[in-house]
Parts: C-alpha cells; structure tokens; sequence
C-alpha cells in the first residue's frame, strides 16, 4: 500500500482557510465549532490532509463571511515568472511564522516613503550572500 500525499490543490484551498481565519482573528477551535468538527479536522484541512467539500467548503466561508470563490483562488490571477512556469502560491509565503503579523504592520503605515524604504530594507536583507540559509 503506497503513502497517499496531499493534493497540490487541496493544500492551496487549506492555505486559503487558513489565510482568512488568520485574518479575521478566529482561532482553529472557534472555526471547528462553527463547522461542528474538531480543531484536529481543521488542522487537517488547512494542511490539505483531508479534502474540504463543496458543502463543508460552502459553510467555511460563511463563518468567515467570504464568498467560496476566495477560498477557491477564482479570483487570483496565476503568478507565471519569465521562463512561462507558475511561480509558487503568494499564499505559501502568508505560512511563514510572522509573516501575516508582517503584513498587517505593513498595511497601517500611510507614508508612502517609509513602506519602500522598508520593502527595499527586507529585499537587501534577504539579498545578502553570507545570509544563513541562503542558497548559493
């Protein structure tokens, strides 16, 4: 008996629900209680573990008050680098610790000045070539 892997679809609508439960501040239990399942099954689903009916689908973004189509991605435009490939989903990088705590901070600043000036700091950061983790 093979190990079955998760669908690369499935993980994306997980990333999704994660992504608007995150950001409507709602924790994965309060989420399991509205569905009527565990937090383990949302675990599950945000993970892409367990495929989301349309039914269940349907109901997830009722509690988040978003149309299903967002956990869908309908609505986002296919990321394609220079050579024609798909690039990775914008929503895999929302999965980094801190990343939506990043983003939010981001949102409030109104000076246009200081939101390049910390996008140009992050890019030179990640940039650097002795950074640990950097792939040569």
């Amino acid at each position: 008996m093979s190990v079955k892997s998760p669908d690369k679809v499935d993980i994306e609508v997980g990333q999704r629900i994660r992504m608007h439960r995150n950001a409507a501040n709602m924790s994965q239990t309060a989420l399991a209680d509205e569905l009527g399942v565990t937090f383990q099954q949302v675990q599950k689903y945000e993970k892409g573990v367990n495929r989301v009916g349309a039914g269940r689908l349907t109901r997830i973004a009722g509690v988040l008050n978003i149309p299903v189509s967002k956990l869908l991605g309908v609505d986002e435009e296919a990321s394609v680098t220079r050579k024609g490939q798909r690039a990775s989903s914008p929503l895999q990088l929302l999965s980094h610790p801190g990343a939506l705590r990043l983003l939010r901070a981001y949102g409030q600043l109104a000076d246009g000045v200081v939101r390049r000036s910390i996008v140009a700091m992050v890019e030179n950061i990640s940039n650097r070539p002795d950074r640990p983790g950097k792939k040569s």
